[in-house]
């Protein structure tokens, strides 16, 4: 049970990690733990709510797409997405705009989604090649090993600009037309405090990338470090677990029978068809990743519980959109595509776009070919690059799927299409077998396909031949939106997730007192006539464990030195369950513990400075009390690389 002072420190828990600081390593101060203790909060329905806010906002930041949808806490059921945005795309859904940004040549924002490309578009390629257009740079978040505020990213004519701005910038657009559209809704000045903020990520995202998303919703004004409540880093297939919970079916495709009615009326939720203990599985497929989760419903009240650690992989759309570009650097050239990229960036993005309308109309059962449009300037471009036609590179090139048709299109058979999903696909495949092979995902009712990609017909066939029937695919008819629902109601009421699993084993670095034949003799350090064993992991939590929400890990410090102003902690993580010591293979340093002792100090012999953890939540919090004054000291987890 909970001590008074226990409570007592419950309410500076929640704001705990509020800011990270840039702490600079010290070097470890060879600290030693105190009192290793494993706390387990048990009525974590008491955690608290935090300020009320008037208005939910959530912001689907995509790697190909993006957009936001809110709702007001007085009708939560009413869930508003955003209005249809201008210039969208023949055969595309307008409902979320591109994830494009154009900024002037002297780097200010100028626009964002298809404003930003149709005006890129029409710019003077004389002109153009001074602007800095981006797309698609979200997985830059999660490919980058060391994620610093620093990290670069590339645009279009191969300038860098920092990662940092490119994101806050895009926040602020959405703050700001999100914010426009509720003062016309309720016909007044609406105010930025009344909203909360949720902004999605994938679950497989390291804690860096999550980081890096809260400090550019810092930068952009979208929330102040002061009041980090008011933003929530929501995990996308989470969202879409609490959305697809709570569809009526008439919402949904049933894949099996490819009706919707399946022994339920129509109005009844799939919820109905789901039971106490029920588990499923929401694969999420992206632009950038696919993300597997496995929940499994608690009733009465229908809160979700994860049964085994989000996975997946860089397996999005956007792999599609690279095997068109291989396909393209084998027929022209990649000497060419890369200098026309640069030279005439915007007629390449046209292209692209070409490319993706296309990309939608592939299907199984396709027969007839699929023409893709080449721009002028490529055709131009080349003639003057090689001294030959283009007609002429694809009677030369030994790709025999794709002809040259006179109209001056490409001509791709249905195979050669399909050829080019093949990789994505496989991966997607490979990931969801794995998954099926664990004990833990046994008797999944329901596998539910979300967000952009699972529009696609060649990947839910794929999905249906692996499965073979032992699990109803479920497809929500508005795929691409069901994140952006589900993280409004995740903002309405971020405690319907209970339980989570670690996707990896956190601790720190300790030194213990050496046991003779347990510890190994290279560990061995001798201070002031005490031996000790370095290097020891002491861990907070391990890779897979059940974490509720609210659960606590607490741990006991004292400072290597009475005058020590702060106190530096190596955060360690690793993919393995058991880790022994920090020096084993597989473990990395990926954060920084820093507790600011200043102005604590005591007369007690031995200071103890009482950390505790959070783990349960979408981010890692962190805060720590002086047991001699029950003062708080500052405590911040980083873990941006600097």
């Amino acid at each position: 049970m909970m001590t008074e002072k226990d409570a007592s420190t419950e309410k500076i828990i929640t704001d705990a990690m509020a800011d990270p600081s840039p702490a600079k390593s010290m070097g470890d101060p060879g600290i030693t733990p105190l009192s290793p203790s494993h706390t387990q909060q048990n009525d974590t329905d008491q955690v608290p709510s935090g300020p009320s806010f008037v208005v939910v906002v959530a912001i689907d930041f995509g790697t190909t797409s993006s957009g936001y949808a809110y709702a007001f806490a007085k009708e939560p059921e009413c869930i508003h997405t955003m209005r249809r945005w201008e210039g969208g795309d023949p055969g595309v859904s307008n409902q979320k705009t591109p994830t494009t940004i154009l900024l002037t040549p002297d780097r200010k924002f100028h626009s964002f989604g298809y404003a930003a490309r149709d005006f890129y578009h029409d710019l003077d390629p004389s002109e153009s090649k001074h602007w800095l257009y981006l797309e698609k740079f979200k997985m830059k978040l999660h490919t980058t090993a060391n994620l610093s505020i620093n990290t670069d990213l590339h645009a279009a004519n191969g300038k860098r600009v920092k990662a940092l701005d490119i994101f806050a910038y895009a926040l602020a657009f959405f703050k700001e037309q999100a914010l426009k559209e509720l003062s016309d809704q309720t016909g007044g000045e609406f105010d930025n405090s009344d909203v909360r903020w949720v902004i999605t990520v994938p679950a497989i995202w390291k804690m860096p990338a999550k980081q890096f998303m809260r400090e550019a919703a810092y930068k952009s004004g979208l929330v102040s470090r002061e009041n980090p409540e008011q933003l929530i880093i929501a995990l996308e297939p989470e969202a879409a677990s609490i959305y697809c919970r709570k569809l009526r079916l008439h919402q949904m495709v049933d894949l099996g029978t490819q009706t919707t009615q399946n022994g339920f009326s129509p109005s009844d939720n799939v919820g109905s068809g789901m039971s106490q203990g029920d588990r499923y599985v929401v694969v999420d497929c992206g632009g950038g990743t696919v993300d597997l989760t496995v929940h499994q419903i608690r009733l009465p009240e229908g809160h979700l519980k994860e049964l085994y650690k989000a996975s997946g992989g860089p397996y999005g759309s956007i792999g599609i959109d690279y095997e068109f570009e291989k396909l393209l650097c084998k027929i022209f050239g990649q000497d060419f595509i890369d200098q026309f990229k640069i030279k005439r960036p915007a007629a390449w993005v046209d292209l692209m776009i070409a490319f993706e309308s296309r990309k939608r109309a592939a299907a199984p059962d396709r027969t007839n070919p699929l023409n893709i449009n080449l721009p002028f300037s490529f055709i131009d471009y080349y003639k003057k690059f090689r001294g030959h036609s283009v007609e002429h590179a694809l009677r030369k090139s030994n790709v025999d799927f794709v002809k040259w048709s006179s109209q001056g299109m490409l001509r791709m058979s249905p195979d050669a299409m399909n050829s080019l999903f093949k990789p994505t696909i496989d991966h997607i495949i490979q990931h969801l077998t794995e998954l099926f092979e664990k004990p833990e995902v046994s008797d999944i009712k329901f596998l539910f396909l979300v967000g952009g990609f699972a529009e696609s017909p060649l990947l839910q066939q794929a999905v249906q031949n692996m499965l073979q029937g032992r699990s109803r695919i479920i497809i929500p008819h508005d795929v691409g939106l069901t994140i952006l629902k589900g993280a409004v109601l995740f903002g309405l009421d971020p405690s319907v997730i209970k339980v989570r699993r670690s996707p990896l084993t956190y601790g720190v670095g300790v030194l213990n007192r050496f046991v003779e034949g347990k510890h190994p003799p290279e560990k061995l350090l001798v201070k002031d006539g005490t031996r000790w064993c370095t290097d020891v992991f002491d861990t907070f939590i391990a890779a897979d464990q059940s974490v509720a929400l609210g659960e606590m890990v607490k741990r006991s410090y004292t400072p290597a030195k009475p005058s020590q102003q702060v106190i530096v902690i190596h955060v360690y993580c690793s993919e393995k369950e058991n880790v022994g010591f920090i020096s084993e293979p597989g473990v990395r340093k990926c954060g920084t513990l820093r507790l600011d002792v200043s102005g604590t100090e005591s007369t007690a012999a031995r200071r103890e400075i009482q950390t505790l953890m959070q783990f349960g939540d979408t981010e890692i919090r962190a805060m720590a009390v002086d047991v001699s004054t029950g003062r708080t000291v500052k405590a911040s987890i980083d873990f941006l690389s600097h």
